[in-house]
This record gives structure tokens, C-alpha cells and sequence, in this order.
């Protein structure tokens, strides 16, 4: 994996039939279509894959599935986030016996750490995780950020490689990359679809953008535009990503509607079920046609 990792890394669904069976012929396909348009790398197990809905035993059997699709085509980052120490390193072994290229971690959640306590445990975990580390800074989920100082004390710890940032604070992107700029080699990735372009176009290395399991083309030619600075293409790309987050992501009412949106699309689009691990579940009739107007409103077959 090159140092650091740059362009559109796909933070895959999970496809399912039911609570604990991965739909396995949609996962290859959706694995496909994603590398076929062009994406840097797979990030399977993050807050788009579901992972805290899980049981841990489908988690291990889904980070063996993914990296036997993929055949190290293209990077495989595994989230081996848990509540238990134990977890999160059992899952990190797995995901080195299967060939991924790193692990991805949230702080811990229920009890809410301090940042001395986040260093502690990074530290910790580090001496044992047999794979580079990539910190994920969830901040509306886990209730706590990674402090620009403790991402640079972070960087410094051997095998922590990259950061992977979901805040959507434009102030706190340039404050982790000051706090970066002594680490040339360490990979910085924003989730926030909307702000991919300006993050780049300002040295940001990419984006773990949930909307490239529907259309990883146009994920694609935003970050390569933003990169020479075309300032035409990006606008023209970026109306179109801003009409997916507006349209597809929106349409329910809850947290969820975002996975619910994408897992709906791709199941319309034929390419995996849109069943969602309880306590959640799928768009149902109403939303689906909602999203069936959509794609054709979107012209979908033209994104592909």
C-alpha cells in the first residue's frame, strides 16, 4: 500500500439476507462494480458496512470474503473497531491472516475517554494489532474527537499510518494538517462527500465517500479534477455529488436513511440486497419508489 494512500476508497456496504448471512453473490458483485470504477481502496467494516450491527463472527467471515474477491487488486482496509480490547484485536488478526493491507479504529465508545486515555490505548493496542492502523475520528457516534495533538502524538506511535476524519469541520481539517506536517508519509482522509474537493484541492490525500458503492466513477474523476485543480470539472462534478447527498441521502427521516438510501439504490441498480442488520431495516415501498424516481432523475445509468 503506497504511503500515503490517495484517490476515492469505497467504505463498502454490507450486503446481507438476513441478520447474520452475508449476501455473498451481491458482495462480489459490488466489490466489481466499485474496482471497475476506479476506486484506490476498499474499507469494509466502517460505519457505512453496518459494523456495529454485526455479530462478530459475520465481521470475520466478511473481512475473509472481501480480501478473497479482491486478490490485493486494489488495498483492503479493515475496521476492527469494538467496545472490547480483546475484540478489536481479534479482528485485527484475522484481518492479517486474510491479507488486508491495514486496520481501521474508532476511539473506544460507551465510557467517553480523555485524551491521555486515547494515546494509552492506542499505544496499547499497537503493541499487539500485526498491521498498520488507520485512527477513524467519528465524533457524532464514538462522542469523543481526536485532538490535533493527540493525532500528531498519534503519528509518532509506530504502526499508526493514517487518519481517516468524519467530523466535517473545515477549521479542524487545517488544524490536523498543521499538526501533520511533520509526517509527510501519513495518509489523511476525509468522509464528507460534499467538502472532497476543497479538501484535496488544499493537500488532503482523498475520501472515504459512501457514495462511490453507487457510482465510484464520478467519486473518481472529482478527486483526480481536484487534484489539477480544475476548476470547471469540479464544478460540474460537484453539483452532481451534492444532488446525490441532497436526494438519495435524505429521503426518511432518521440517522440511517443514509445506508438505508445507498443499500436501496444498489439493490434497484441490481447489484446487492438492501436488507439492513436489526435494529434497522430497509426502505419499504414508499421510500423505494422514491429512490427508483431518483436514480432516473439522476440519469443513473449515464454515472456508471
Amino acid at each position: 500500500m503506497e504511503k500515503p494512500l490517495r484517490g476515492i476508497v469505497t467504505p463498502l456496504v454490507t450486503p446481507l439476507l438476513d441478520n447474520d448471512t452475508i449476501d455473498s453473490e451481491g458482495l462480489e458483485r459490488l466489490i466489481e462494480h466499485v474496482i471497475n470504477g476506479g476506486v484506490s481502496g476498499i474499507f469494509v467494516l466502517g460505519t457505512t458496512g453496518e459494523f456495529a450491527s454485526l455479530s462478530l463472527q459475520l465481521r470475520k467471515e466478511l473481512i475473509k470474503k472481501v480480501c478473497q474477491t479482491i486478490k490485493t487488486r486494489v488495498p483492503v482496509l479493515a475496521g476492527v473497531s469494538d467496545s472490547a480490547f480483546t475484540e478489536s484485536l481479534n479482528l485485527a488478526k484475522q484481518a492479517a491472516d486474510c491479507g488486508a493491507d491495514a486496520v481501521v479504529l474508532t476511539p473506544p465508545y460507551y465510557f467517553t475517554p480523555g485524551q491521555a486515555e486515547l494515546l494509552e490505548y492506542l499505544r496499547r493496542i499497537m503493541a499487539h494489532i500485526p498491521l498498520p492502523l488507520f485512527i477513524y475520528n467519528m465524533p457524532v457516534h464514538t462522542k469523543v474527537v481526536f485532538e490535533p495533538e493527540t493525532v500528531r502524538e498519534a503519528a509518532s506511535i509506530p504502526g499508526i499510518t493514517g487518519m481517516k476524519d468524519s467530523s466535517g469541520n473545515l477549521e479542524y481539517f487545517r488544524q490536523i494538517r498543521q499538526a501533520l506536517a511533520g509526517h509527510p508519509d501519513f495518509t489523511f482522509l476525509i468522509g464528507p462527500e460534499e467538502l472532497l474537493a476543497e479538501f484535496v484541492m488544499t493537500g488532503g490525500h482523498g475520501g472515504v465517500s459512501g457514495g462511490s458503492n453507487m457510482f465510484p466513477k464520478i467519486y473518481v474523476r472529482l478527486y483526480e479534477a481536484a487534484l489539477k485543480k480544475d476548476t470547471r470539472a469540479v464544478r460540474d462534478l460537484q453539483e452532481t455529488i451534492l444532488k446525490i447527498s441532497a436526494w438519495i441521502y435524505r429521503v426518511g427521516h432518521f440517522s440511517s436513511s443514509y445506508i438505508k438510501g445507498i443499500k436501496c439504490s444498489l439493490s434497484l441498480m441490481g447489484i446487492c440486497s438492501d436488507f439492513m442488520a436489526e435494529p434497522f431495516h430497509r426502505f419499504r415501498e414508499p421510500e423505494r419508489i422514491k429512490i427508483k424516481e431518483i436514480l432516473d432523475k439522476l440519469n443513473f445509468h449515464e454515472l456508471l
